[in-house]
Formats: structure tokens, C-alpha cells, sequence
């Protein structure tokens, strides 16, 4: 007679965890939360879509009749908008909760970008460009900056700078590494207006990805506990910055962090390809240079906050590194001439540094810990007013100093946030980084206030 069969079990000893749980054991183990990943995919593409234009628009719009004085003020204009939708990002999501935010600003972006480029571009009419292309402004930043106070609501304190390290390698891994990378390709082969239509399709494959794979529960609600009352919750997320002073200390640091960044966006183009003598597709591929070596350094100081203090990584590694590579990003091309590795260190170094202010996005929602999604609010709001305050900058300085002086003007901006970074004390009900949450290990929420 034979043996009775053995009952199946679920799983035996030799075959282990089924192949979602290994994965999610592997992206926990790299910092990333599980259950946000495909966030972090879709916010990579969709910045590529968008920083596709980064590197050449302004030219562009130059080339194509525009004094180069009206460009800047078009990219101003997308500036002030992207900065109202940065704040926009953090105040609705403690109305709608992220995802609703991200969707919103996933169909602004798709509507304005087409008539962008069927009406405003075809026509090259001013006021146009001016209306159009300063309405696509809150698309980007309602989308990424939506999942940025998504990763910071659901990602215990103790792994948050590495999570917001995460966010910003998507996010400048897309705008604008590979966004650059893929105009140096497509610009030869297609043109640039064309170019702009191979924007769309990247970002309408990144929106998707992030909006249909993360089923991660927390963004899917409001997050402020009074949502019942709108006006309440939008005055909340601007009158924190007069509740609580380090926070708008915190904001005005984001502004002039990455302020040189946009600012150069606008003027370096010229810089490198009239007086240094590069081709725009050398132009380009610097540019790639300078943010490849900034997302993986955005990895590597987000960790490197969570051990090393959050305040004393971006003094030293991002306020006063940047400080010191504005001027070498101009010194050296002006002394090597069209040497593209020489370019290219500079650049990379630059990057490198701005990276260093990172932890910036895990220490402002540890100044106000009861008020994360208003504190949000305003860090968003300085990030999106960078957008604006570099390209103003340019506009304003660029006639009466010149590029030579613009380098100047943002390295002791740099030097100022140094100063004000040591005011950023971390409220003392937060979470230390290195103390452990009142929540398991498997990536479940902290307790929202």
C-alpha cells in the first residue's frame, strides 16, 4: 500500500520568499520603500520628458527670433508658475493626498505641452509663449513634487534622507541628465522642435508608470487632519512660515540652493557655445556630465546626512562646495578654452556639490513634525521659487556684469546659506535619524499629526 501523499505547503525551506518579496527585500535593503518604487521610476521618465528642453529652449527660442533678453523672461515666467505649483504640490496634498496632486499636474503638462507645440511655437508669438509655456509650469512640480510629500509622509524618520536621496537621483537623473543626454541624440537627427514632441511621449510614459504602479495607501488621502477645512488647510501651509521662522529659513535655503542651477540654465548656453567656443551638442553632453555625477551624488549624501548630521553635510558638502564650483564652472573653460575634460571636471565637481544640499528635504519636515505636509509646502514653494529666482537673476545682471559676474553673485548666495543652515535645529519631537521609530521595519508609516 502506498504512503498517504504529503500535504502541499505553501512554500518549502528550499525555495524561499516568492520573487515580490525578494524584490521588495532588496529595494528596502538600498533605502528605497518598497511599496513607492515604481514612483521613483515614474518620476525618473517623467523629468526626463521635461528636462529634455533644459539645456537648448532658451537658445532655441533665441534662434528663432526672440532677443535673448525676452527668453529669459519667458523662462522667468515658467519659473514664477512652477514655483506656485511647488507650493500648490504640498498644500493639496494635505487636501486631495499626492496621488490626486501628481494626476493633476500629469494632465496640466500633456494639455499645455501640445499647445505649445501646435499653437505658441509654429506662430513664435511673444505674449503666446509667455501664456502658454508659463501655465505648463505647474505641471512638473504638482507631478514630482506631489511624490516628494508622498516619500515623505510614508518613510520612517530614520531611512528619510536616504529615501529623499532616492527621490532626487529620479529627479535630476531625468531633468536634466538624461533629458540633455537624449536632446544631444535627438537634436542632430530630428531637430529640436521635434526633439520637443519625443518630451511628450516620455513623460506620458513616466505619469502612467507612477500613477497606475504604487498602490502605497498614504498618498491616496489628504494628509492634514483638518482637510474637512480647505481654507483652513491652504492658510496653514503659508502662515507656517510665520508660526515657525526656521521653516521659512528652510525655504529661503532651497531657493538660492539650486537658484544657480536654473540661473546657469539660461546663461551658460550662450557662454559655452559663443565665447568658449563648444559646439551645442558639446554644450549638451556637459550638461549630462554635470547632473550624471549630481544623481549619484544625490545617493550618496542622503545617506551620508543620515550619518554624518543633516545640518553639517549641507554646509560644508553643498553651501560651500557650490560656492567654490560656481567660480571654477567659469574659470576654468575661460582658461583652458574649448577643452571639453577640463569643461567637464568642472561641471562634474559643480554637480557633486550641489548634491550636497539634499538632506535639505528630510531636515525642513523635522522642524515642524506635527505640520510635515505645511512644512512641505514651503520647502516646495523655495524649490519652485529657484526655478524663478536664478533666471531673474540672469535677466537682471546679465547686461550690467556679464556671465563673470553672475558666477559671482550665486557663489556668495551659496556662502549665505551656509550662514542660515546652522539656524535649522531640528524641532525636538522629531524623530532623531538615528533613533528608531515607534513602527515596525517593514516601511509602514510614521504616525501622521
Amino acid at each position: 500500500m502506498s504512503s498517504p501523499a504529503r500535504p502541499r505547503t505553501a512554500r518549502t525551506p528550499a525555495t524561499g520568499p516568492p520573487p515580490a518579496v525578494r524584490s521588495h527585500s532588496r529595494c528596502a535593503r538600498l533605502g528605497i520603500p518598497p511599496a513607492l518604487t515604481w514612483g521613483f521610476v515614474g518620476v525618473l521618465l517623467f523629468m526626463t520628458g521635461d528636462g529634455v528642453e533644459t539645456g537648448f529652449f532658451s537658445k532655441y527660442l533665441a534662434d528663432q527670433g526672440l532677443a535673448k533678453a525676452d527668453a529669459a523672461v519667458v523662462i522667468a515666467v515658467y519659473g514664477i508658475t512652477v514655483a506656485v505649483g511647488a507650493w500648490l504640490s504640498g498644500a493639496l496634498s494635505d487636501l486631495w493626498g499626492p496621488r490626486r496632486v501628481m494626476t493633476a499636474g500629469f494632465a496640466v503638462w500633456l494639455v499645455f505641452q501640445l499647445l505649445m507645440l501646435t499653437v505658441a511655437l509654429p506662430a513664435m508669438n511673444y505674449p503666446l509663449l509667455l501664456l502658454i509655456y508659463g501655465l505648463r509650469g505647474f505641471g512638473y512640480p504638482l507631478f514630482a513634487y506631489g511624490f516628494l510629500v508622498w516619500v515623505t509622509a510614508a518613510t520612517p524618520p530614520q531611512r528619510l534622507g536616504t529615501a529623499v536621496g532616492w527621490y532626487w537621483f529620479a529627479f535630476t537623473g531625468g531633468l536634466p541628465t538624461l533629458g540633455s543626454l537624449v536632446a544631444s541624440a535627438t537634436i542632430p537627427l530630428v531637430g529640436a522642435y521635434d526633439t520637443l514632441w519625443c518630451a511628450l511621449g516620455l513623460v506620458m510614459l513616466g505619469g502612467l508608470l507612477g500613477l497606475l504602479l504604487v498602490r502605497e495607501p498614504t498618498g491616496r488621502t489628504g494628509l492634514a487632519p483638518d482637510r474637512g477645512r480647505p481654507l483652513a488647510t491652504l492658510a496653514g501651509s503659508v502662515s507656517i512660515m510665520r508660526r515657525r521662522p526656521r521653516v521659512a529659513i528652510g525655504a529661503a535655503v532651497r531657493v538660492f540652493s539650486t537658484g544657480s542651477q536654473f540661473g546657469f540654465l539660461v546663461c551658460l548656453p550662450f557662454f559655452f557655445t559663443e565665447t568658449v567656443g563648444f559646439s551645442t551638442s558639446a554644450w549638451l553632453r556637459l550638461l549630462s556630465v554635470m547632473f550624471a555625477a549630481n544623481i549619484f551624488a544625490n545617493l550618496f549624501f542622503g545617506a551620508v546626512g543620515d550619518r554624518l548630521g543633516w545640518q553639517r553635510t549641507m554646509t560644508w558638502f553643498g553651501a560651500v562646495a557650490c560656492a567654490v564650483t560656481c567660480l571654477a564652472l567659469y574659470y576654468v573653460p575661460v582658461v583652458a578654452g574649448p577643452h571639453f575634460a577640463a569643461a567637464a571636471v568642472a561641471a562634474a565637481l559643480y554637480g557633486i556639490a550641489l548634491a550636497g544640499y539634499v538632506p535639505i528635504s528630510a531636515l525642513v519636515p523635522a522642524l515642524a513634525p506635527r505640520h510635515k505636509g505645511q512644512a512641505m509646502s514651503a520647502l516646495n514653494l523655495g524649490a519652485g521659487a529657484s526655478t524663478f529666482a536664478g533666471p531673474a537673476i540672469v535677466a537682471l545682471a546679465l547686461g550690467p556684469v556679464g556671465v563673470e559676474g553672475i558666477v559671482w553673485i550665486f557663489a556668495a548666495l551659496h556662502l549665505a546659506t551656509a550662514v542660515a543652515i546652522r539656524f535649522l535645529e531640528p524641532d525636538p519631537e522629531f524623530t532623531a535619524p538615528d533613533v528608531p521609530p515607534a513602527v515596525d521595519d517593514a516601511g509602514l508609516p510614521a504616525e501622521r499629526h
